[in-house]
């Protein structure tokens, strides 16, 4: 997949397409089933980095990186800039549930989804499309794996910017 395409993203099966301030706004676009999530940056330009962005502080823990940090994280050219998933193996969470989560982690809130939280280090992450892919009979892990993998393929063995682990 070119992560840099977003004809490409939406070939192989990614709807949605909403801006974060979209969904935080209204959510109930996003299906209730398991799935994988991509945040994109369709800009195409190097965002402005937050010292103190907006994710909350899950169990004390300060969600912040130091600029110098989030620079090294930042992938030139590439629209994705963070993959996640929902449910799979023996969680239930849904896209829905699981996206809701992370929109008010970013809000600040003290819940768990400490993966992906470099994004709201972004002053205009608000502005971010989030798409989604139903995965009703595949295992969202397994294909969140594989599409970091493609992309480090693609960008000198980078991850996603807010993907910190494979």
């Amino acid at each position: 997949m070119d992560f840099s395409d977003m004809s490409e993203i939406k070939r192989i099966g990614f709807v949605g397409f909403k801006t974060m301030s979209e969904l935080f706004a209204d959510s109930s676009v996003i299906p209730k089933i398991k799935g994988i999530y991509v945040v994109l940056c369709v800009d195409g330009k190097k965002p402005e980095f937050l010292k103190v962005g907006t994710g909350g502080h899950y169990r004390g823990k300060n969600p912040n990186i130091s600029i110098l940090g989030l620079e090294n994280e930042w992938v030139e050219g590439a629209y994705a800039v963070y993959i996640g998933k929902a449910g799979g193996g023996t969680s239930d969470s849904t896209l829905n549930s699981r996206l809701n989560q992370y929109f008010s982690f970013g809000q600040g809130k003290n819940v768990p989804h400490w993966g992906g939280r470099l994004i709201w280090q972004l002053k205009n992450s608000r502005d971010l499309f989030v798409c989604w892919k139903p995965l009703p009979y595949d295992e969202p892990r397994e294909i969140e794996r594989d599409l970091i993998r493609d992309f480090k393929v693609q960008y000198n063995e980078k991850r996603p910017f807010a993907n910190l682990r494979d």
